[in-house]
């Protein structure tokens, strides 16, 4: 039974640890070798608190969180943010912890059946936003 969907449906809220280890899959998966995501002196010398995530990668994670929620990855129609903060990410075992939230903005009919929601993502580090207008279109059943 296909759960009910309706404006204001608030996604499970999920938290993600990001670690060096994290960055150095990802910097080799997308061809991201930028010093300022694995050496801290490079980092402190562009004027960053230290390491910092990729972006696509935190963008990535909540594309995994919206996709995670739709059960069907190929449900995600599209995805956008803007990049405002950077998630920091600390030389040492337990990283940095990315949470994620978000609930459904509106329902609109789609073409062929079915129905689109689009989900309103927040993504904080430390307590703040490090992914603005956030948004994601997934195709429901």
């Amino acid at each position: 039974m296909t759960p009910v969907v309706e404006v204001g449906t608030e996604l499970p809220p999920t938290s993600v640890r990001v670690t060096r280890a994290d960055l150095v899959r990802y910097a080799g998966a997308s061809g991201d070798f930028n010093p300022i995501h694995w050496s801290d002196r490079v980092a402190s010398e562009v004027g960053l608190p230290g390491v910092i995530a990729h972006g696509m990668l935190t963008m990535a994670l909540a594309g995994r969180f919206v996709s995670g929620w739709a059960g069907d990855p190929s449900a995600v129609r599209g995805l956008s943010v803007r990049f405002t903060r950077p998630v920091v990410v600390p030389d040492d075992d337990e990283g940095a912890l990315v949470e994620f939230s978000g609930n459904v903005t509106a329902l609109a009919d789609a073409p062929g059946g079915g129905r689109v929601a689009t989900i309103a993502i927040k993504a904080l580090f430390e307590g703040r936003t490090v992914l603005g207008k956030a948004v994601a279109e997934v195709l429901l059943p």
